[in-house]
This record gives structure tokens, C-alpha cells and sequence, in this order.
């Protein structure tokens, strides 16, 4: 069986195991580089990656802002400069949470040269959602029948 009530359990279920895997996840790593390297040293790193990920954000989130701007003053239809500020808002959020997996995660949405891919899989991702959400018969648009016809300037 597998209809809506199922597909929300499994998303819940996802969920909850994201909430308590990724955590347990960056514990883990950051034990593991503390033994390896000190753990003064795991601190100054997490340091300096906060640092480095406040001036990416700001660098792309700005970049975005202005492409944004410039989309919208020509008239033309922001969908790529939208999800492009979509990726760096949560690739931001994720920078703000203390860790180095979460970070790697963060980072490869916020850089230039990954988040084309990034932003493929949310247009696959929006596609499909978007097309399950259409449900109805050919010839029949979402208020009525279909009337073919031809525009006629004047």
C-alpha cells in the first residue's frame, strides 16, 4: 500500500533519523579529528570554518541578490537566481551548525562551481513534485475543457 498516509510516515521517519543520525554523525567526526590533530586544534579549525563560510555566504549571497535584481529589472523570469539564493540560504544554515560534516554539506551549495549540480537535482526534485500535483484528463485544463483558438492582434 502506498498512498499519501505511507509516504508521510516515511518522511517522518526520514526525519527523525536525520535528527538524530547527523548529530551522532558530527559528534563522531569531530571526536575522531580531535584525536588525530588535538583538540585546540579541532577548535581553531571550526573557527576558521565559520570564517570562511560567513565570507562565502555573504560573497554568493550577494552575487545572487544582485543577479536577482538584474533578472527582475529586464523582465525575465528569476528561476535560476531564486534557487540559487534557495541553496544558499540552507547551504548557510547549515554552515551555522557546529561541525565538519554538516559544513562540507553547506559548502558544496554555497560555492559557484558545485551548486550547478545542486541546483539540477532541486529543479529534478520541484519538477517532480510540481507533475505529481497535475492530475487531470487530456483536453481538460485545471478550471475546464480546453477551447483552441487563435490570438489575434489588433
Amino acid at each position: 500500500m502506498s498512498g499519501p498516509g505511507s509516504r508521510r510516515r516515511w518522511i517522518r521517519l526520514a526525519l527523525f533519523a536525520a535528527f538524530i543520525g547527523v548529530p551522532l554523525i558530527e559528534i563522531y567526526v569531530l571526536i575522531q579529528v580531535g584525536q588525530v590533530i588535538g583538540p585546540w586544534w579541532t577548535i581553531l579549525l571550526l573557527i576558521l570554518d565559520s570564517i570562511l563560510g560567513t565570507w562565502l555566504i555573504r560573497r554568493e549571497g550577494g552575487r545572487a541578490w544582485r543577479g536577482l535584481r538584474v533578472a527582475l529589472e529586464s523582465g525575465r523570469m528569476p528561476a535560476r537566481e531564486l534557487a540559487d539564493g534557495a541553496l544558499i540560504l540552507v547551504g548557510g544554515t547549515l554552515m551555522l551548525s557546529p561541525g565538519f560534516v554538516t559544513d562540507a554539506f553547506g559548502v558544496l551549495l554555497i560555492l559557484p562551481f558545485t551548486r550547478p549540480v545542486a541546483r539540477r537535482l532541486l529543479t529534478q526534485v520541484v519538477g517532480r513534485r510540481l507533475l505529481a500535483g497535475q492530475t487531470t484528463r487530456p483536453g481538460r485544463g485545471p478550471g475546464g475543457p480546453v477551447i483552441r483558438g487563435e490570438v489575434v492582434e489588433e
